[in-house]
């Protein structure tokens, strides 16, 4: 077993004690759970960065003993001096904040209070760079008083569990490690709080599968520099984690949006724990549809050079459908808005809005792609058909690759990705993948899983413009238009007809015996109908 994957089976124990407490304490499985798991990890890790970050600083505190001790004896002034010197994606703490303080004075009347009180501190001395936005102006902050989710006579005893869990245990082994890594963990981490209450908004974790073949197909080229990644239904940031990771962390700047509090709590995690804190400041918590929030100077929707999404698909609107059929919406949704059906308003169809929202919001060079429906890449009328025929007309299609069936473990939904490339004037690929992938049990539910091979040939042969049988086709603009817009790859494949050589002497045995099946078939029918005949003859009809 490698380093590597020792300290990751390490982390996971961590996580699963941590899930122990919370069930010790009546909370297992609960709605809050994922808040004491996922903060108590987040508090942990920024505890154990700062020690890396200023034992790298100052290497004193490296030799001794016990860091914590020695940082404490500093002067004032020189710990002022080494937290200015941390970078930017390091919360700043000072050494009250330490677990090892917490565990000195755990058994302190009202050490719940202490412990919350810490945590809010923490918050509030890094609210400039760790607090997300919401539409409506306010800051939500790193941390919540968490010990109040459990029993007002047992919170004493949950906090001394949670730091006795953690004082012994060190992050610092992980911050070389690379995006793997980290991936992995998160999805540990949160795979049992990625369903939404009852489970009618987004997943909050995409497949792996279905994230990195959207980046490995969006980003081809070496040496981007300095470009700007959007999603507009961030949930918990899997699709912006690939694609930043293709692109390279430091060389991009992530903009997000997403209505659930949840979702964006899970996602600035996920910034932390990949290196994106300086993107922290664009994640947004609102209504998307309702309220974009990331403008430009001009107050104008912001344009962005690459956009992913997994967007809800289904959901009831109705409460705000009206608004959105204003004025200054009339470019951003030129097919339409869905009108409010007269009964299950919940298949309200959103994912239209959010395909149109993410077209507009494409620089004249940029590149999208966006998790649909199958269905949405047939329908032969209505809002979607003009979607389609934007993409076509607009010359802005780069291809469409439609997926196994329960690709994702929640949903019998079929889905495809559609990919936008507003620099594609040529020939637009379409993908059939519906075939591939091996089935697999994932509790109550049965998923479809790509091996790395079939999501490599996925992708070389999006990015060749291969065409390979029974897969892939390459069609140009005037062949979408002529199968009425049609972006399902079947609709192109070449009927084939196979000829056998056969004597002439097999041919008329052939014949032969088609003319008896026929003669028996042709008997068998007159019987029947004479039987027919004389049951009828025996009918009374009075």
């Amino acid at each position: 077993m490698t380093a590597t994957v020792q300290f990751q089976t390490e982390v996971k124990n961590l996580i699963d004690s941590l899930k122990g407490i919370c069930s010790n304490y009546g909370l297992g499985n609960d709605g809050d759970e994922y808040k004491i798991i996922t903060q108590v990890f987040l508090y942990k890790f920024l505890n154990d960065k700062f020690a890396y970050e200023v034992k790298q600083l100052n290497p004193e505190l490296a030799k001794a003993e016990k860091w914590q001790k020695a940082i404490e004896a500093l002067p004032d002034e020189d710990y002022e001096m080494l937290t200015l010197q941390l970078n930017a994606d390091t919360a700043v703490l000072q050494p009250q904040h330490f677990i090892s303080h917490l565990f000195d004075i755990q058994n302190k009347p009202d050490f719940a209070k202490t412990f919350d009180d810490t945590l809010m501190d923490i918050a509030i001395q890094n609210n400039d760079i760790f607090s997300v936005k919401t539409t409506g102006g306010s800051k939500e902050p790193l941390f919540e008083r968490i010990s109040e989710i459990v029993e007002t006579a047992e919170r004493n005893a949950f906090c001394k569990a949670i730091v006795n869990q953690l004082v012994d245990f060190s992050f610092e082994h992980i911050f070389n490690e690379k995006y793997d890594f980290y991936a992995t963990i998160f999805e540990y981490l949160i795979k049992d709080y990625n369903n939404d209450s009852g489970g009618t908004y987004a997943e909050y974790y995409t497949p792996h599968a279905v994230a990195k073949i959207m980046a490995s197909i969006m980003v081809t080229e070496d040496n981007i520099q300095d470009v700007t990644c959007y999603d507009p239904s961030a949930g918990s940031g899997t699709l912006l984690m690939n694609l930043a990771h293709a692109i390279g962390e430091d060389k991009c700047t992530i903009y997000s949006q997403d209505v659930s509090k949840k979702s964006s709590k899970l996602l600035r995690l996920n910034l932390i724990l990949n290196n994106l804190v300086h993107s922290l400041q664009n994640v947004v918590r609102g209504n998307t549809i309702l309220s974009p929030y990331h403008k430009d100077d001009n107050n104008e929707l912001q344009k962005f050079d690459y956009i992913v999404s997994n967007p809800p698909f289904k959901l009831d609107f109705s409460e705000y459908r009206d608004d959105l059929d204003s004025k200054e919406n009339n470019e951003r949704f030129f097919a339409g808005i869905p009108n409010i059906p007269k009964s299950k308003k919940s298949s309200m169809s959103i994912y239209s809005l959010f395909l149109q929202h993410i077209m507009h919001s494409l620089t004249k060079t940029g590149k999208a792609a966006i998790v649909v429906p199958t269905g949405f890449i047939t329908a032969q009328s209505g809002i979607d058909k003009k979607i389609r025929e934007k993409m076509v007309e607009s010359k802005m299609l780069a291809g469409v690759v439609s997926m196994p069936s329960n690709i994702f473990a929640t949903t019998g939904t079929n889905v495809s990705i559609v990919f936008l490339d507003k620099t594609n004037t040529d020939d637009v690929v379409l993908i059939d993948a519906s075939n591939l992938g091996t089935k697999v049990k994932e509790g109550k539910n049965q998923k479809t899983v790509l091996s790395p091979t079939e999501e490599q040939l996925i992708i070389d042969a999006f990015n060749q413009k291969e065409v390979i049988e029974d897969l892939s086709v390459v069609v140009s603009y005037e062949d979408i238009k002529i199968k009425n817009y049609s972006l399902s790859a079947g609709q192109y494949f070449e009927v084939k007809i196979e000829y056998v050589d056969i004597t002439v002497e097999a041919f008329e045995n052939k014949i032969k015996n088609f003319e008896i099946n026929l003669g028996e078939l042709f008997s068998e029918s007159k019987t029947l109908e004479t039987k027919i005949q004389e049951n009828l003859k025996g009918l009374n009809y009075e």
